[in-house]
Protein backbone atom coordinates (compact mmCIF):
# COMPACT_ATOMS: atom_id res chain seq x y z
CA UNK A 1 0.00 0.00 0.00
CA UNK A 2 2.65 2.29 -1.32
CA UNK A 3 1.71 5.95 -2.63
CA UNK A 4 4.55 7.55 -4.99
CA UNK A 5 4.33 11.11 -5.58
CA UNK A 6 6.14 12.79 -8.73
CA UNK A 7 9.18 14.80 -6.96
CA UNK A 8 11.00 16.49 -9.68
CA UNK A 9 8.73 19.47 -9.86
CA UNK A 10 8.71 22.97 -8.73
CA UNK A 11 7.92 23.08 -4.94
CA UNK A 12 4.66 25.05 -5.66
CA UNK A 13 3.76 21.87 -7.83
CA UNK A 14 4.42 19.58 -4.66
CA UNK A 15 2.38 21.20 -2.55
CA UNK A 16 -0.66 20.99 -5.25
CA UNK A 17 0.22 17.66 -5.63
CA UNK A 18 0.12 16.74 -2.25
CA UNK A 19 -2.88 18.84 -1.66
CA UNK A 20 -4.40 16.91 -4.72
CA UNK A 21 -3.30 13.53 -3.23
CA UNK A 22 -4.97 14.26 0.58
CA UNK A 23 -8.30 15.13 -1.35
CA UNK A 24 -8.14 11.97 -2.97
CA UNK A 25 -7.33 9.75 0.16
CA UNK A 26 -10.64 11.12 1.59
CA UNK A 27 -12.26 10.05 -1.02
CA UNK A 28 -10.75 6.61 -0.62
CA UNK A 29 -11.72 7.07 3.30
CA UNK A 30 -15.39 7.81 2.12
CA UNK A 31 -15.63 4.99 -0.04
CA UNK A 32 -13.94 2.94 2.60
CA UNK A 33 -16.65 3.96 5.12
CA UNK A 34 -19.18 2.55 3.25
CA UNK A 35 -18.32 -0.31 2.78
CA UNK A 36 -17.63 -0.96 6.14
CA UNK A 37 -21.00 0.49 7.21
CA UNK A 38 -22.57 -1.88 4.68
CA UNK A 39 -20.01 -4.63 5.91
CA UNK A 40 -20.73 -4.05 9.81
CA UNK A 41 -16.36 -3.47 9.92
CA UNK A 42 -15.16 -0.42 11.36
CA UNK A 43 -12.81 1.75 9.35
CA UNK A 44 -9.09 2.03 11.12
CA UNK A 45 -6.72 4.78 10.30
CA UNK A 46 -3.51 3.73 9.86
CA UNK A 47 -0.76 6.25 10.60
CA UNK A 48 1.85 6.54 7.49
CA UNK A 49 5.77 7.75 7.15
CA UNK A 50 7.15 9.73 4.19
CA UNK A 51 10.28 7.42 3.49
CA UNK A 52 12.51 9.34 1.47
CA UNK A 53 9.82 12.21 0.91
CA UNK A 54 8.75 10.34 -2.58
CA UNK A 55 5.72 8.15 -0.88
CA UNK A 56 3.55 7.76 1.95
CA UNK A 57 3.09 3.81 3.24
CA UNK A 58 3.10 1.86 6.02
CA UNK A 59 3.78 -1.78 6.94
CA UNK A 60 1.69 -4.37 6.24
CA UNK A 61 1.76 -6.19 9.63
CA UNK A 62 -0.48 -3.58 10.76
CA UNK A 63 -2.27 -3.99 7.87
CA UNK A 64 -2.82 -7.80 8.33
CA UNK A 65 -3.31 -7.13 12.25
CA UNK A 66 -6.72 -4.41 11.60
CA UNK A 67 -8.15 -7.57 8.80
CA UNK A 68 -7.61 -10.27 11.17
CA UNK A 69 -9.41 -8.34 14.18
CA UNK A 70 -12.23 -7.80 11.93
CA UNK A 71 -11.46 -4.18 11.01
CA UNK A 72 -11.23 -1.96 7.64
CA UNK A 73 -7.57 -0.51 6.93
CA UNK A 74 -6.99 2.54 5.36
CA UNK A 75 -3.43 4.35 5.70
CA UNK A 76 -3.66 8.31 6.64
CA UNK A 77 -0.99 10.24 4.49
CA UNK A 78 0.88 13.19 6.42
CA UNK A 79 -0.13 16.30 6.31
CA UNK A 80 0.23 19.45 7.98
CA UNK A 81 -3.36 20.87 6.89
CA UNK A 82 -5.74 20.59 10.18
CA UNK A 83 -8.47 20.28 8.17
CA UNK A 84 -7.46 17.43 5.98
CA UNK A 85 -6.97 15.88 9.25
CA UNK A 86 -10.45 16.51 9.93
CA UNK A 87 -12.15 15.22 6.98
CA UNK A 88 -9.88 11.91 7.55
CA UNK A 89 -11.05 11.90 11.36
CA UNK A 90 -14.98 11.82 9.86
CA UNK A 91 -14.01 8.66 7.92
CA UNK A 92 -12.44 6.60 9.94
CA UNK A 93 -13.79 4.93 13.17
CA UNK A 94 -10.00 4.46 15.14
CA UNK A 95 -6.63 5.41 14.52
CA UNK A 96 -3.35 2.68 14.66
CA UNK A 97 -0.29 5.08 15.60
CA UNK A 98 2.51 3.23 13.69
CA UNK A 99 6.54 2.74 14.77
CA UNK A 100 9.47 4.76 13.21
CA UNK A 101 11.35 7.33 13.52
CA UNK A 102 12.67 9.43 16.73
CA UNK A 103 10.53 12.37 18.07
CA UNK A 104 12.11 15.60 17.81
CA UNK A 105 13.22 16.33 21.70
CA UNK A 106 13.98 20.00 21.60
CA UNK A 107 10.42 20.62 19.87
CA UNK A 108 8.31 18.56 21.80
CA UNK A 109 9.25 17.98 24.98
CA UNK A 110 12.20 20.68 25.69
CA UNK A 111 15.37 18.37 25.73
CA UNK A 112 18.52 19.16 23.81
CA UNK A 113 19.10 16.10 21.85
CA UNK A 114 21.72 13.36 22.97
CA UNK A 115 24.75 12.21 20.78
CA UNK A 116 23.07 8.58 20.38
CA UNK A 117 19.54 10.53 19.05
CA UNK A 118 18.53 8.88 15.97
CA UNK A 119 16.74 9.94 12.68
CA UNK A 120 13.68 12.70 13.24
CA UNK A 121 10.72 12.96 11.01
CA UNK A 122 9.63 16.67 11.81
CA UNK A 123 6.73 16.16 8.94
CA UNK A 124 5.25 13.38 10.17
CA UNK A 125 5.62 14.66 14.26
CA UNK A 126 3.57 17.90 12.93
CA UNK A 127 1.10 15.31 11.75
CA UNK A 128 0.77 12.52 14.34
CA UNK A 129 0.75 15.29 16.85
CA UNK A 130 -2.13 17.01 15.12
CA UNK A 131 -3.86 13.63 14.26
CA UNK A 132 -3.66 11.97 17.39
CA UNK A 133 -4.82 15.19 20.02
CA UNK A 134 -7.63 15.24 17.26
CA UNK A 135 -8.65 11.89 17.33
CA UNK A 136 -8.61 11.76 21.16
CA UNK A 137 -10.54 14.72 21.28
CA UNK A 138 -13.28 13.56 19.17
CA UNK A 139 -13.38 10.70 21.75
CA UNK A 140 -11.73 7.91 18.90
CA UNK A 141 -10.17 4.97 19.52
CA UNK A 142 -6.51 5.12 19.37
CA UNK A 143 -4.05 2.12 19.87
CA UNK A 144 -0.15 3.51 19.95
CA UNK A 145 2.38 0.69 18.60
CA UNK A 146 6.51 1.35 19.82
CA UNK A 147 6.88 4.86 18.20
CA UNK A 148 3.18 5.41 18.28
CA UNK A 149 2.92 4.77 21.92
CA UNK A 150 6.03 7.27 22.79
CA UNK A 151 3.99 9.96 20.43
CA UNK A 152 0.91 9.39 22.25
CA UNK A 153 3.11 10.33 25.58
CA UNK A 154 4.47 13.06 24.49
CA UNK A 155 1.51 14.81 22.68
CA UNK A 156 -0.14 14.98 26.00
CA UNK A 157 2.80 16.60 27.96
CA UNK A 158 5.18 13.42 28.92
CA UNK A 159 8.60 12.82 27.97
CA UNK A 160 11.03 10.50 26.31
CA UNK A 161 14.42 8.69 27.44
CA UNK A 162 16.45 9.84 24.12
CA UNK A 163 18.40 6.95 24.31
CA UNK A 164 17.55 4.04 26.79
CA UNK A 165 21.21 2.38 26.86
CA UNK A 166 23.24 6.14 27.97
CA UNK A 167 20.29 7.16 29.58
CA UNK A 168 18.13 4.83 31.90
CA UNK A 169 20.01 3.86 35.44
CA UNK A 170 19.78 0.30 35.39
CA UNK A 171 19.08 -0.61 31.77
CA UNK A 172 19.97 -4.54 31.36
CA UNK A 173 17.99 -5.71 28.56
CA UNK A 174 18.76 -5.63 25.19
CA UNK A 175 15.66 -3.60 23.59
CA UNK A 176 16.73 -3.92 19.67
CA UNK A 177 17.03 -7.76 19.19
CA UNK A 178 18.38 -9.30 15.92
CA UNK A 179 15.69 -11.91 15.83
CA UNK A 180 12.82 -12.01 13.60
CA UNK A 181 10.34 -10.08 14.76
CA UNK A 182 7.87 -12.75 15.23
CA UNK A 183 10.33 -14.02 17.86
CA UNK A 184 9.74 -12.49 21.52
CA UNK A 185 13.22 -12.13 23.36
CA UNK A 186 12.53 -10.66 26.75
CA UNK A 187 9.11 -10.72 29.31
CA UNK A 188 7.12 -7.85 30.69
CA UNK A 189 5.07 -7.91 33.72
CA UNK A 190 1.62 -6.01 33.17
CA UNK A 191 -1.07 -4.78 35.98
CA UNK A 192 -3.72 -6.85 36.84
CA UNK A 193 -6.91 -5.16 35.49
CA UNK A 194 -5.02 -2.88 33.28
CA UNK A 195 -6.55 -2.61 29.16
CA UNK A 196 -3.51 -4.81 28.19
CA UNK A 197 -3.91 -7.45 30.55
CA UNK A 198 -7.78 -7.57 29.74
CA UNK A 199 -6.89 -7.68 26.09
CA UNK A 200 -4.24 -10.53 26.29
CA UNK A 201 -5.48 -12.10 29.60
CA UNK A 202 -1.96 -12.60 30.40
CA UNK A 203 0.06 -11.16 33.41
CA UNK A 204 3.15 -12.02 31.93
CA UNK A 205 4.06 -12.08 28.19
CA UNK A 206 7.34 -12.77 26.15
CA UNK A 207 7.80 -10.08 23.56
CA UNK A 208 9.56 -8.45 20.50
CA UNK A 209 11.25 -5.27 20.99
CA UNK A 210 12.89 -2.99 18.55
CA UNK A 211 13.44 0.28 20.25
CA UNK A 212 15.96 2.69 21.84
CA UNK A 213 13.80 5.34 23.25
CA UNK A 214 11.10 4.94 25.97
CA UNK A 215 8.66 6.73 27.84
CA UNK A 216 10.03 8.72 30.56
CA UNK A 217 8.19 11.19 32.42
CA UNK A 218 4.07 9.68 31.67
CA UNK A 219 1.81 12.27 30.45
CA UNK A 220 -0.73 13.25 32.83
CA UNK A 221 -4.05 11.56 32.99
CA UNK A 222 -2.06 8.62 31.62
CA UNK A 223 -0.40 5.67 34.16
CA UNK A 224 1.66 2.85 33.22
CA UNK A 225 0.67 -0.62 32.94
CA UNK A 226 3.05 -2.72 31.72
CA UNK A 227 7.47 -2.20 32.39
CA UNK A 228 10.59 -4.96 31.72
CA UNK A 229 12.43 -6.35 34.24
CA UNK A 230 14.94 -3.53 33.63
CA UNK A 231 12.01 -0.49 33.93
CA UNK A 232 11.48 0.17 30.60
CA UNK A 233 7.67 1.07 29.88
CA UNK A 234 6.10 -1.27 28.14
CA UNK A 235 2.35 0.07 27.80
CA UNK A 236 0.39 2.95 28.77
CA UNK A 237 -3.36 3.73 28.59
CA UNK A 238 -5.68 6.99 29.40
CA UNK A 239 -6.71 6.91 33.24
CA UNK A 240 -10.42 6.69 32.67
CA UNK A 241 -10.50 5.48 29.03
CA UNK A 242 -10.71 2.10 27.28
CA UNK A 243 -10.24 3.68 24.38
CA UNK A 244 -6.71 5.02 24.28
CA UNK A 245 -4.15 3.17 25.06
CA UNK A 246 -0.21 1.91 23.90
CA UNK A 247 2.46 -0.44 24.03
CA UNK A 248 5.98 -0.40 23.63
CA UNK A 249 6.59 -3.64 21.80
CA UNK A 250 5.37 -4.45 18.10
CA UNK A 251 2.18 -6.59 18.40
CA UNK A 252 1.24 -6.36 14.83
CA UNK A 253 4.23 -8.65 13.66
CA UNK A 254 3.05 -11.31 15.84
CA UNK A 255 -0.52 -10.93 14.69
CA UNK A 256 0.02 -10.51 11.04
CA UNK A 257 2.37 -14.01 10.98
CA UNK A 258 -0.57 -15.51 12.40
CA UNK A 259 0.31 -15.77 16.06
CA UNK A 260 -2.63 -15.04 18.32
CA UNK A 261 -1.03 -14.19 21.72
CA UNK A 262 -1.59 -10.42 20.97
CA UNK A 263 -4.81 -10.02 18.55
CA UNK A 264 -6.49 -9.36 21.35
CA UNK A 265 -5.09 -5.81 21.22
CA UNK A 266 -6.68 -5.24 17.98
CA UNK A 267 -10.07 -6.96 18.86
CA UNK A 268 -10.32 -4.69 21.53
CA UNK A 269 -9.85 -1.36 19.24
CA UNK A 270 -11.81 -2.86 16.53
CA UNK A 271 -14.83 -3.46 19.38
CA UNK A 272 -14.34 0.32 20.34
CA UNK A 273 -14.93 1.37 16.54
CA UNK A 274 -17.88 -0.15 16.78
CA UNK A 275 -18.91 2.03 19.41
CA UNK A 276 -18.15 5.34 17.64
Amino acid sequence: MILRLLTRKPRDQKTKIMKKLCTLFVFVLIAASVFAQNGKKPVIGISSTMGDGTNTSTQLTYVNSVIRAGGVPVVLPITEDPELIAGMLERVDGIIMTGGEDVDPLKWFGEEPVPAQGEIAPKRDAFDVMLIRMAVAKGLPVLGICRGEQLMNVAFGGSLYQDLPSQLNGYAIKHSQKAPGWYGTHSIQIEKGSLLNKQINLDTVVVNTFHHQGVKDIAPGFRVTARSKDGVVEAIEKIGSTRVFGVQFHPEVFTSNGIDTFLGIFKHLVEEAKKK
